[in-house]
């Protein structure tokens, strides 16, 4: 690939940013580290028949990290089968300064059921090989304009209300068109508890008409918590995830709104003008999230301190 080896080993080790670097997966919670070996909760969506938006599978992963040989080793255990393990190694070669060899060895172990009774699950991990090579190759092409691609920032505001009421009001997404002025419509499909696929008319861009996007969202109410990742981003996009997450204390509760956004450099032009340089449409991107941003949290405080009032 077109791509540093130390270029791809870093995104290879950094399993956090994965949401924004890979289509594919939708959060990375790091559960232990010592600087060479970790553990990982790993949550990704794979389009399904009879599943619009795909389904969400998760699955435990134990890696050691060999920068040395620009090496990480793993093995991973799907959470909803298991004894379904799968270990292997990614491997990068420098091949120039510029260029590199990226190679993924990839076994599979099947407890005795499913490998008796479902072959499709062999020809699965052949596919799955090619498909991980694929996206990481998309986003390490990429290496030489990240810096101006990637954009990360949050927006908080301290609430005088229990955190319960808050996080209630932002996990109802159901009832968002009629809570938040620029959504027009939402579609909720929670197949299992806390993971909820979400279809959004929203009209939060400036100057921009109604778009639809799709999102999963990942609830952890007792974390306080709530995060998500765009799989159907507006166009001027290439990836977006993020978290709501409350931090209470003995009044109240702040609640803070993260974003880490990806541009799609090839539609910029084509989105706002042929003359917008990277930096005014990471401005833009900026801009139209965050005043989202303050709408909802504006209204979430509301929500909770008008509540606290008129139980007192």
């Amino acid at each position: 690939m077109a791509a540093p080896a130390g270029v791809v080993y870093g995104l290879l080790a950094d399993a956090v940013r994965w949401p924004v670097f890979l289509p594919s997966h939708v959060h990375v919670e790091r559960l232990d580290f010592d600087g060479t070996q970790e553990r990982l909760l790993v949550w990704e969506v794979a389009e399904e028949a009879g599943a619009p938006g795909g389904h969400v599978r998760s699955w435990h992963t134990r890696r050691v990290l060999r920068p040395q040989d620009r090496s990480v080793v793993f093995e991973e255990e799907d959470q909803a089968r298991p004894g379904m393990v799968t270990s292997g190694v990614w491997t990068v070669r420098p091949a120039g300064e510029t260029r590199c060899v990226l190679s993924l060895r990839q076994e599979r172990v099947l407890p005795v059921l499913l490998a008796a009774g479902d072959s499709r699950l062999r020809g699965d991990a052949a596919a799955d090989v090619q498909r991980r090579l694929g996206q990481v190759r998309g986003a390490a092409e990429q290496w030489e304009e990240l810096d101006e691609l990637l954009l990360s920032f949050e927006d908080r505001i301290r609430v005088e209300g229990p955190a319960e009421l808050v996080y209630d009001f932002l996990y109802r997404v159901e009832d968002w068109p009629e809570r938040l002025p620029h959504v027009e419509g939402t579609r909720v499909r929670e197949d299992a508890p806390g993971i909820q696929v979400v279809l959004v008319d929203t009209c939060a861009a400036e100057g921009a008409g109604t778009v639809t996007t799709r999102a999963v969202r990942l609830c952890f109410p007792h974390a306080g918590r709530i995060v998500f990742k765009e799989t159907r981003p507006p166009r001027l996009l290439a990836a977006h995830s993020g978290e709501w997450s409350l931090l209470p204390d003995a009044s109240g509760v702040t609640v803070v709104a993260a974003h880490r956004v990806m541009l799609r450099q090839d539609a910029v032009a084509g989105e706002l003008g042929e003359n917008t340089s990277l930096l005014e449409a990471r401005r833009h991107v900026h801009g139209w999230l965050s005043r989202a941003d303050r709408q909802a949290l504006g209204l979430a405080k509301w929500h909770a301190e008008s509540t606290v009032r008129r139980l007192r």
